[in-house]
């Protein structure tokens, strides 16, 4: 796996990877981790990746971390 690039954000860590001819976008907010794939082969530029990110889907991934921790609470935690 190589690494691509950081992408800088106050809440969380955005990293690009370059995997088996993908691109993995890695989000980890505390012990919780996104990643979503895109076909390498489909990118002519890697730097379009962070251009693409939007401030809408950025808020869909820390709504979803929240979802997560949620769920981990309720379900996991609460139980040990």
């Amino acid at each position: 796996m190589k690494l691509i690039s950081e992408i800088p954000h106050p809440q969380m860590r955005i990293t690009v990877f370059l995997w088996n001819e993908k691109y993995l976008i890695k989000f980890e907010a505390g012990p919780y981790e996104q990643s979503y794939k895109l076909d390498a082969t489909f990118i002519e530029n890697p730097a379009d990746i962070e251009k693409a990110i939007s401030d809408e889907f950025i808020e869909k991934v820390i709504q979803r971390f929240k979802d997560m921790n949620a769920d981990f609470v309720e379900h996991v935690y609460k139980n040990i």
